[in-house]
């Protein structure tokens, strides 16, 4: 596969996305809106920005099947596949906080081959893939170099569904808050990702997501010299459903913050 070419189209494609999400955000009515359950919100602006992203990746590369959040196309039994958040951080869309943003990923099985987020209020297109360095609008990114926990920034989220989990998280947050830079919730899995990656933020922590909220994301990190890993250090955090990313230095210190305020 030529993954450069690939993933220059899979770019353009998302930036298309993005200017239709962007168009429609100047009428958005929230009225509009729909449920998919407590606290996780859909758009006819989220299912028409996926239907404009599978049909272009149908034709960059036909044989690759789809995981994608609102459901346009699913097919898993393929060799390679495409994990689609079509407007990550729909709830921050949705009552115009400017933060959200296009995940567009294809993946062999768990490894992520290539990886396009366009965060759209602030035009900036994250992209990665193997081989290479990850970039912003055409330039290299690097991961910070702190390499303390006391001059980290860390960002994080919250669940829809926690399992149980609100009071010993919020004890891992307190943990966090006093011996940290502070915490940031930007409300967009993918744009907390691509932070770490050029280096704004050191740390990012959350639970309970889904694939198609960090595939792009893990890769634009890894490229840029970061470190992704479970919760427990592992290697199971794309479909887990726990992801701790980090610019490495200081990777071991946030696993130790978990380990001891966290119930895994």
């Amino acid at each position: 596969m030529e993954l450069e070419r690939i993933t220059q189209q899979v770019a353009s494609l998302a930036r298309k996305a993005g200017a239709f999400i962007r168009q429609e955000g100047k009428k958005f009515n929230r009225e509009t809106v729909e449920q998919k359950g407590f606290n996780d919100l859909v758009s006819y602006v989220d299912k028409g920005a996926e239907e404009i992203i599978v049909k272009g990746l149908s034709e960059i590369l036909p044989e690759a099947g789809f995981i994608t959040e609102e459901g346009t196309k699913s097919d898993t039994d393929q060799e390679l596949t495409w994990i689609v958040d079509p407007l990550d951080g729909t709830t921050n869309f949705v009552h115009g906080i400017p933060m959200f943003a296009v995940s567009i990923a294809l993946a062999q099985g768990t490894d992520i081959l290539s990886g396009v987020v366009y965060e759209i209020n602030l035009d900036e297109c994250f992209v990665a893939y193997k081989g290479a360095a990850a970039t912003c609008n055409g330039k290299a990114i690097r991961v910070s170099k702190a390499d303390q926990l006391a001059d980290s920034l860390v960002a994080t989220g919250f669940p829809y569904n926690d399992g149980g989990k609100t009071a010993k998280y919020l004890e891992l947050l307190s943990y966090f808050l006093k011996s940290t830079h502070g915490l940031r919730r930007l409300g967009s899995a993918a744009v907390d990702l691509c932070y770490v990656a050029c280096g704004r933020v050191e740390g990012y922590l959350e639970y309970n997501l889904q694939s198609y909220d960090i595939a792009a994301g893990t890769l634009i990190v890894k490229q840029a010299g970061g470190e992704i890993s479970d919760f427990s250090g592992g290697n199971n955090y794309l479909f887990g459903g726990q992801i701790l990313a980090s610019n490495a230095k200081i990777h071991k210190d946030l696993l130790a913050a978990i380990e001891s305020n966290f119930e895994l």
